[in-house]
């Protein structure tokens, strides 16, 4: 009989068999039905989940499994998978928009020849974030970890016969390999302090012994936070995202709403009951998740290709998400991340249609008067940009709201400085996104080639994702509000801890209010300026050093590569030519190098001609005859 740990195993297997058979039994055969059949594999596992998710209840907190992993010295570890609360809304989040992903790449690669490789990427990407999500262990979890770096790496580079693309999944792979060593320290600091590192063990630990050193609590949270930063785009490492664009949309949509980069965020809110006792990295986190949303949404005010807008703009709510987990606001991370996913896969498909349409165009300024020529999109995209910008009553209003008022009812000491600061980024990303939708949708239409819709194909997640754009903000609905029971907040309060609400100077209304006129501020703002092309050309003047300050990204890229790429570089042409050559090579040649000088020796002894032997055994019997008589007459 198969029991709900079977249909847990079930959900994370179905991937890893779709890849297996793109990737290597039909792919010769059938390379046209690889979009199907990866298809097929993760809507399964979507059902999957949303059978785990319906059997779970107040006696059934969670649904365990487990193997026998590895044993080493006195360190055992089980293979063991949970499905709890927080799992069960991550995939559902992951399976549930994954497989829409799957469906609109069937139209967005249906010209690629031979798609077998691009489906079996996906599928195995998805098999490594169900591993992620669902590991009862750090260990285990850092599997999958690694799993969804790998896969992003082969996908951020699925054309890699171009160099700039293939160098883009390189840059992915190497940035986050450096997140990857401040998670591996992390983990070593766990199981040096708790012995263990399955998560009910440590949290178990936590709530029953006080003999714990805060001083290494915090750096083992810190070194954990380090490997979010990598995985999540936060600064300093968030340079890898935006060159992801390299890959084909669908794979930007799925890295940037729904899976990799919110691993770091699922990370802290898994291991919410250890940063509940880290004030001090807490407060690291809070301040970098709040920089690096300001950073990257005045970056994206200037930005001009599509995808490059969007991926800044994930970038930015990514900050909020960890501005979130700075203030303990758990709920209000992951309530951002599950909304986040709906309209920023909707964008970034929503932009895949239309630089479908328009043949592989994505700049914005060679756009313009979309609505009449893909109506589909521009209203799903229209739904999308006003939840983004938090437009009540769409789901970013009641999801960023959250985190704006956590910010100011948080326990900081400088939670109004927070608040302000998110304010402003969320202000502008109101800026910014009406920005790309005017110059994208409205006006006349400036580009040269002839625009079309997309195929319905593309277009039915695009419509689904909508509504769950437009209704997913009423799961969580704030409890001030009193609008409705807020079910998201009780579902996960079995797994996360309740938000320590503060004293704050403005009551959750006022915040509400004030946080959704400056969002439409921002929109009315870029309106007016973008609405006609005269005024926009007007601003960019009066504002050029800013735009191109942010136009260039703070020249944060050439910083890298003056100080760390250019001496690395340096250093290895040095090693190589001297280093290896003279010093490495030279001892490994000594041997070879000795014989070679011995072998010259005995070849000149060992010619062949009788006449130099025997000139040799003369030499040698007079040389013998001479010691001899001298010995004699002495």
């Amino acid at each position: 009989m198969v029991s709900v740990s079977h249909i847990l195993v079930a959900m994370i297997v179905l991937p890893l068999v779709g890849s297996i058979l793109n990737g290597l039994v039909i792919r010769p055969a059938f390379p046209k039905r690889a979009g199907v059949i990866a298809s097929f594999f993760a809507v399964s596992s979507f059902s999957c989940a949303l059978f785990l998710f319906s059997n779970l209840s107040h006696e059934l907190q969670s649904i365990t499994w487990a193997m026998d992993w590895f044993d080493v010295g006195d360190f055992h570890q089980k293979w063991g998978l949970k499905f709890d609360a927080l799992t069960a809304i991550m995939a559902l989040v992951v399976t549930g928009i994954g497989s829409l992903i799957h469906l609109y790449s069937i139209g967005y690669m249906a010209e690629e020849r031979g798609p077998s490789r691009y489906f079996a990427y996906l599928n195995l990407f998805l098999f490594n974030m169900l591993l992620l999500i669902t590991s009862d262990n750090l260990l285990g979890l850092f599997v999958g970890w690694d799993g969804v770096g790998l896969c992003s790496y082969l996908l951020i580079g699925y054309w890699y016969e171009d160099l700039d693309k293939a160098k883009a999944g390189m840059k992915a792979f190497l940035v986050n390999r450096i997140g990857d060593a401040g998670f591996l320290i992390g983990l070593f600091y766990c199981y040096q302090m708790f012995h263990t590192i399955r998560f009910d063990e440590i949290e178990r630990l936590l709530a029953t012994s006080s003999q714990f050193d805060l001083h290494l609590l915090n750096i083992a949270a810190f070194f954990l936070f380090v490997g979010a930063t990598g995985k999540s785009a936060q600064i300093p490492l968030y340079v890898w995202l935006p060159d992801a664009m390299a890959g084909p949309t669908p794979v930007s949509a799925l890295i940037h709403a729904a899976t990799m980069v919110t691993a770091g965020v699922y990370l802290i809110c898994r291991m919410n009951f250890l940063y509940m006792l880290t004030p001090d990295t807490n407060a690291i986190i809070a301040w970098i998740g709040v920089g690096t949303a300001l950073f990257a949404a005045l970056i994206a005010t200037a930005q001009r290709d599509i995808k490059k807008v969007l991926a800044y703009s994930t970038v930015s709510q990514l900050g909020l998400m960890f501005l979130a987990v700075g203030c303990k606001a758990y709920f209000a991370a992951i309530f951002h991340l599950m909304t986040h996913a709906f309209f920023k896969a909707l964008l970034f498909l929503g932009a895949g249609s239309v630089i479908h349409g328009l043949h592989g165009e994505q700049n914005i300024c060679h756009m313009g008067g979309l609505r009449k020529k893909m109506p589909g999109t521009f209203l799903t995209c229209l739904i999308a940009t006003a939840a983004i910008c938090g437009i009540p009553p769409l789901s970013g209003f009641f999801s960023k709201d959250t985190i704006l008022f956590s910010a100011l009812a948080s326990e900081s000491t400088q939670a109004t400085t927070l608040w302000v600061l998110a304010l402003v980024a969320s202000t502008l990303t109101a800026f910014y996104m009406t920005r790309m939708f005017v110059l994208v949708f409205l006006g006349e239409y400036r580009g040269e080639v002839h625009p079309h819709e997309s195929p319905w194909v593309m277009l039915l997640p695009l419509m689904l994702l909508a509504v769950g754009s437009a209704l997913s903000g009423f799961l969580g609905v704030p409890h001030g509000l009193h609008l409705m029971p807020n079910f998201l907040e009780s579902y996960l309060s079995t797994v996360l801890v309740e938000f320590p609400e503060e004293v704050t100077i403005v009551s959750e209304h006022s915040a509400m209010f004030i946080a959704t006129g400056l969002a439409l501020s921002g929109i009315l703002v870029a309106w007016f300026f973008y609405g006609k092309l005269s005024r926009a050309e007007a601003v960019q003047k009066g504002l050029r050093p800013f735009q191109i300050i942010f136009a260039n990204k703070f020249w944060i890229d050439e910083l890298y590569d003056l100080v760390f790429v250019t001496p690395f570089k340096w250093g290895c042409r040095f090693f190589s030519r001297f280093i290896d050559s003279f010093v490495i090579d030279g001892l490994a040649l000594l041997p070879a190098r000795v014989s070679s000088v011995g072998s010259v020796f005995l070849s000149v002894i060992q010619s062949g001609l009788v006449q130099f032997y025997l000139m040799i055994f003369l030499l040698g019997g007079l040389w013998v005859l001479w010691h001899s008589l001298k010995g004699w007459v002495i």
